[in-house]
């Protein structure tokens, strides 16, 4: 491998920060923090100020107690974990959940390569293609990201898979992916608009918890409550 000068190497730099800007820092303006309280412990959310109604919509239902006393119902080991379902409140063991809805549904707003589904992020739930082609998102349920770490090989035919789709990933989300962990395969499909900021081992733990045959945990895992700590100056 050839020598390269220091100048070479501050002129590459300096390229990178003009052209191509931080996907981080672009995660870290101007957002809402939520605050999650749950049975296992605390996680904080951060809202994007780029997916504008999925932030209004989160910030609306948590500061009206909407999910208070809801679970996460449906539960897949290093997959996700979903929440939202208002018929998961008091629900009984036998209790199939997951349909339930606050009978509105949101447009998506997908921000590729920026917003996509590393390990922590925050994205709504929503009904499948079969019936739902334009991809609009639940207007209550969501889920948090837990996913796997990914080797090449294995990058390699997500990529393929999402082609076809006319999606592509990133260097950065390529390197995300395979040392950080997510769900790659859900990009362009699904609407990510926050991540976790704090209590991913929280994330973890959940994920982890033992389920039934239609991923609901044998024992409940609820959100005691949620409470809006901070709004981005964006928010109506």
């Amino acid at each position: 491998m050839g020598h390269i000068s220091f100048r070479k190497l501050f002129c590459l730099l300096l390229f990178s920060v003009v052209f191509f800007p931080s996907v981080l820092a672009k995660k870290k303006e101007k957002r809402s923090i939520v605050r999650i309280e749950t049975n296992m412990g605390v996680m904080r959310v951060a809202l994007f100020d780029d997916t504008p109604l999925h932030r209004d919509n989160f910030l609306k239902l948590a500061a009206n107690k909407f999910y208070d006393g809801l679970l996460f119902h449906r539960v897949i080991k290093d997959f996700m974990i979903q929440a939202g379902d208002p018929n998961s409140r008091n629900a009984g063991k036998d209790v199939k959940l997951g349909d339930g809805n606050n009978g509105y549904v949101i447009y998506p707003e997908f921000d590729l390569p920026y917003l996509y589904h590393w390990r922590g992020a925050l994205a709504a739930a929503r009904e499948p293609d079969e019936v739902n082609p334009d991809q609009y998102s639940s207007g209550c349920q969501f889920y948090i990201v837990w996913g796997k770490k990914f080797r090449p090989a294995a990058i390699d035919k997500v990529q393929v898979q999402l082609a076809e789709k006319g999606i592509g990933l990133s260097k950065q989300m390529i390197d995300d992916y395979e040392m950080r962990g997510g769900t790659p395969h859900l990009d362009g499909s699904y609407t990510v608009f926050g991540e976790i900021i704090e209590g991913l081992e929280i994330v973890e733990k959940i994920q982890a918890v033992e389920t039934n045959d239609s991923d609901r945990p044998l024992d409940d895992v609820v959100i005691k409550q949620m409470i809006v700590e901070k709004k981005s100056k964006n928010c109506r």
